[in-house]
């Protein structure tokens, strides 16, 4: 894997050299396919070869945790992949996991210990959060949001699942911009409508979208960027803001990609 400035190493490359990276960053399906989650999967890479985090990725070793095929109700497919992908991590004796995506923070946190995968798994957000509190990061040109308006969407696992609010509001408050909260926000914030494997089988019968509901909170809060800090929720509501032909008023991104571009990372 590599960025326009340096080369991300591979689990299997570091450990030919007996070497062992500080954290294994788990890239997930979305962040290593889909072309928009990719930019956030960069973003988030640069930010940790600027802080020199010693790192590495699982390349085509890394398969799905799974999370999608449990959520569908099977169990036998999520089985085997957690499975595959434990054994490749014991493996390598990989301790510590931080990843970009709720969903897989989720599964690799709470149901891999069940079938012998015991790690300390991260979000990128509690992650960045505690380079901020070493005083690893900061913001070079916080000032690009000065004046701003930024509302956070929670991510239903990352929130209510996990109890995770504090660590992403925690790094937007590194740039220069006003924080506000939707009406529904941490324990009561909305789902995107793209969880319980939503995102993968045909629309039911009804009148309203769920991330359309959620768009109208995001026009409420009249915020100018709408931090994510998952890839199905990037790609909900830039779908629900692009319907309404708000994309030029209100932009959407991962906090990773907004501290990436307030230290001219990208």
């Amino acid at each position: 894997m590599s960025t326009s400035t340096f080369e991300v190493p591979m689990m299997a490359d570091l450990a030919a050299k007996g070497e062992t990276p500080e954290v294994l960053f788990w890239v997930g399906c979305a962040g290593s396919f889909d072309d928009r989650a990719r930019k956030i999967t960069k973003a988030f890479a640069k930010i940790l070869h600027h802080t020199g985090v010693k790192f590495a990725v699982l390349g085509e070793e890394e398969v799905c945790t799974g999370d999608p095929a449990r959520r569908a109700g099977n169990e036998f497919l999520f089985q085997m992949q957690a499975v595959t992908n434990i054994e490749t991590l014991n493996m390598y004796g990989v301790k510590k996991i931080v990843t970009t995506c709720p969903h897989c923070f989720n599964t690799l946190k709470n149901e891999y210990p069940i079938l012998g995968g015991n790690y300390e798994v991260m979000h990128h957000t509690q992650f960045l959060q505690s380079l901020i509190n070493e005083g690893k990061l900061q913001v070079k040109n916080g000032e690009a949001f000065k004046g701003k308006r930024i509302t956070f969407h929670d991510s239903c696992y990352l929130g209510r699942a996990n109890d995770i609010y504090e660590a992403p509001r925690k790094v937007l408050e590194l740039l220069d911009s006003e924080l506000v909260e939707m009406k529904r926000c941490k324990s009561r914030g909305l789902c995107c409508g793209a969880g319980g494997a939503q995102m993968f089988k045909e629309e039911e019968k009804g009148t309203l979208r769920v991330n359309q509901e959620r768009t109208k909170d995001i026009v409420d809060s009249k915020a100018d960027f709408v931090a994510a800090a998952c890839p199905f929720c990037m790609t909900m509501m830039t779908d629900g803001v692009k319907e309404i032909e708000k994309q030029d008023e209100i932009k959407v991104r991962d906090i990773a990609e907004l501290i990436a571009e307030a230290n001219d990372l990208l």
